[in-house]
């Protein structure tokens, strides 16, 4: 059975160049290996996972993401069984989230993750993917 789950955290230190090429070089290596899918947005201190798999492969890669030292306020959004996946060809492509859009600045209410619905983060993760943002790194 597939799933896709959406997830909301808080960076702990800076989000440097250095750290988010560690988090995707790894996810690249197992989600490949595990067969995961998904996509990370990341900036002004927050983090937003969508990861999409097999329920069991996805339930220990979320165990493994809430026991992570690199965030904190590790919050599930939303958590759906799906028929296909969302990003198929993405073992984890990148979003960086502009300190220039205004809903990421918390200007607009529907942003703030933490209070917002799933079915709301998970369509503003589609506008990010849709405006051309996303950053897929090469196969390693």
């Amino acid at each position: 059975m597939l799933v896709r789950i959406l997830y909301a955290s808080r960076a702990v230190g800076p989000q440097t160049t250095t750290v988010t090429a560690s988090i995707l070089s790894a996810a690249q290596v197992h989600n490949r290996k595990h067969r995961i899918t998904g996509v990370l947005c990341q900036g002004e201190g927050l983090y937003l996972q969508v990861l999409e798999g097999e329920r069991s492969t996805v339930n220990r890669l979320y165990a493994q993401i809430l026991s992570d030292l690199r965030h904190k306020d590790v919050e599930m959004l939303q958590l759906e069984e799906i028929s296909q996946r969302r990003y198929p060809d993405w073992s984890m492509a990148l979003v960086n989230l502009s300190e220039h859009d205004p809903m990421v600045r918390l200007k607009h209410p529907e942003f703030d993750p933490f209070s917002a619905s799933g079915a709301i983060m998970m369509e503003f993760v589609d506008e990010l993917i849709m405006s051309g943002r996303p950053i897929v790194l090469p196969a390693a």
